[in-house]
């Protein structure tokens, strides 16, 4: 958290908040944030006279794209950014200020202190880690259900891990891969290679439906998650699996069932979601 629907929800929220503005100089408070270039100094001193042009998202990661850099962000468990002015008192846990012409200031807070920033000269970003190795793009019009089929199909790993590996397919994180195994009614520990033709088109369309329809909400407000204006995501009232343990099922009325897969909390209905050996696939 967050996963892809709230860093897109951020990242929308970021071009109406602070698309045009031109960074005067940056504070770091917290240096082990910034990962690239080693020299905090020498981040801050890239970053000044730089104006934000628009900035991106690429899986759960943040692309910033100024002047001659991009900035990559990644908020991990619960890092977020505000708008304030710069007589706003700050907050505690503010490790990033970018001060700005115009005397308003993005801040960057994060309780767990996880957070990532990445400074490249323009382009390099795409090359080198940590957006060089991730997968497709899930909401992208290269996500065709061909290349999804192609990523997934034979893999012997079990098919929530595997959405769950950005290697693979970028930005579905534990509650919509939860959701859309869910609403694809497959099972979280089926083999991948164990799906057929019919079952992936199902957790393909499934994926995409979820993620969808998890933007338009603004994502999901699960633990402290807010954008970039401190609105929360509404998607947690829509969900159908994730964090509904023992709840009654909306397609058949029996409890959901939450266990442990690859060491993350899974929720699924047995009865909607059944466990089909490999041998079941060859129709």
């Amino acid at each position: 958290m967050p996963e892809l629907p709230e860093v897109e929800t951020v990242k929308r929220t970021l071009n109406i908040l602070v698309a045009g503005k031109t960074i005067e100089r940056v504070t770091v408070g917290l240096p082990r944030i910034i990962q690239r270039p080693e020299d905090i100094r020498q981040f801050c001193v890239w970053l000044e006279g730089q104006t934000i042009h628009t900035v991106e998202r690429r899986g759960k990661f943040l692309r910033i794209l100024l002047d001659d850099y991009t900035l990559v962000s990644h908020l991990r468990m619960e890092g977020r950014y505000g708008l304030y002015h710069r007589n706003d008192p700050a907050e505690k846990h503010t490790h990033v200020v970018f001060h700005f012409t115009d005397g308003t200031e993005l801040r960057y807070k994060d309780v767990r202190q996880f957070g990532t920033m990445h400074l490249f000269p323009k382009g390099q970003e795409l090359r080198e880690p940590p957006l060089n190795k991730l997968g497709l793009e899930p909401l992208d019009d290269t996500f065709t259900f061909s290349a999804f089929r192609d990523a997934i199909a034979h893999r012997t790993t079990k098919i929530k891990p595997l959405l769950l590996n950005q290697a693979y397919i970028v930005g579905i994180g534990n509650i919509y891969v939860d959701e859309a195994l869910f609403l694809a009614g497959i099972h979280p520990e089926r083999e991948a290679r164990s799906l057929s033709t019919k079952e992936l088109k199902l957790l393909y369309n499934a994926i995409i439906r979820t993620l969808r329809e998890a933007v338009e909400a603004g994502g999901s407000s699960i633990k402290s998650y807010v954008n970039g204006q401190g609105e929360m995501g509404m998607f947690q009232f829509r969900l159908k699996a994730y964090g509904r343990a023992n709840e009654p099922c909306t397609g058949c009325g029996r409890p959901i069932v939450k266990t442990v897969v690859a060491g993350r909390g899974t929720h699924y209905c047995p009865q909607c979601q059944p466990f089909k050996p490999l041998k079941q696939k060859r129709q």
